[in-house]
C-alpha cells in the first residue's frame, strides 16, 4: 500500500520560516536605518521616524512571509 504524500514537507516549511526570519531582520533593519537618516536630516532628531520605518519594514516582511506560507499550503 503506497504511503500518502503530505502536501508539504517539514524541510520546505523550515526553509520558508528561515527565509521569513531573515527577511524580517533585513527589512526591519533597513526601515530602521532609513527612518534614522530621515530623523537626522528632516525631523530634528526625533525618534518616531525610526520607529515608523522599522514598523513599515517588519510589516512588509510579514506580508511577504504570509504570502510565501500560503503558497506552500496550495501545493
Amino acid at each position: 500500500m503506497p504511503v500518502k504524500e503530505m502536501p508539504f514537507s517539514e524541510e520546505q516549511l523550515g526553509k520558508k520560516l528561515d527565509r521569513c526570519a531573515s527577511d524580517t531582520i533585513i527589512k526591519g533593519s533597513g526601515g530602521l536605518i532609513i527612518g534614522s537618516v530621515m530623523s537626522l536630516i528632516f525631523f530634528k532628531r526625533r525618534v518616531w521616524p525610526a520607529w515608523l520605518g522599522t514598523g513599515f519594514g517588519v510589516g512588509v516582511a510579514y506580508s511577504t512571509c504570509e504570502n510565501n506560507l500560503s503558497s506552500l499550503k496550495s501545493i
